[in-house]
């Protein structure tokens, strides 16, 4: 008898195209949250974020450290950044109001932006 393979034993090719998404997505989550990591180090130790979409699928990740300090990271998905979040052990809140926003510190540079962008601001130049 021969030896053969039935079609079903070998993976679609819908199954392959989803293995490696998902492999992508988990390597793209472990820099995101080595990353995530480095911000909370450099700024007290720990950091809170916000997730919000910015486009064709996109996500940025607005992050607060506990010195008030923020920044941001941009994910290609919304799994890629909650997983990145998780593995990093950073919080997500649901808005970037209230208590998140109270955390923030602004600095001269930021109120001059703003103040540039404004009527009667000094220019940004």
């Amino acid at each position: 008898m021969a030896d053969t393979k039935q079609a079903d034993e070998q993976p679609a090719a819908e199954e392959r195209t989803d293995a490696r998404a998902e492999k992508r997505t988990g390597r793209h989550a472990a820099r995101l949250a080595k990353e995530m990591r480095a911000f909370a180090a450099a700024h007290g130790g720990s950091a809170e974020g916000q997730l919000a979409h910015i486009g064709r699928g996109r996500i940025r990740v607005a992050l607060v450290g506990a010195d008030g300090e923020w920044g941001n990271l941009v994910a290609d998905s919304e799994q890629e950044a909650r997983a990145g979040a998780g593995q990093a052990g950073i919080a997500l809140q649901d808005d970037f109001d209230g208590d998140l926003a109270a955390k923030v510190r602004t600095g001269r540079y930021e109120w001059t932006r703003m103040a540039g962008i404004q009527v009667g601001g000094p220019a940004n130049g």
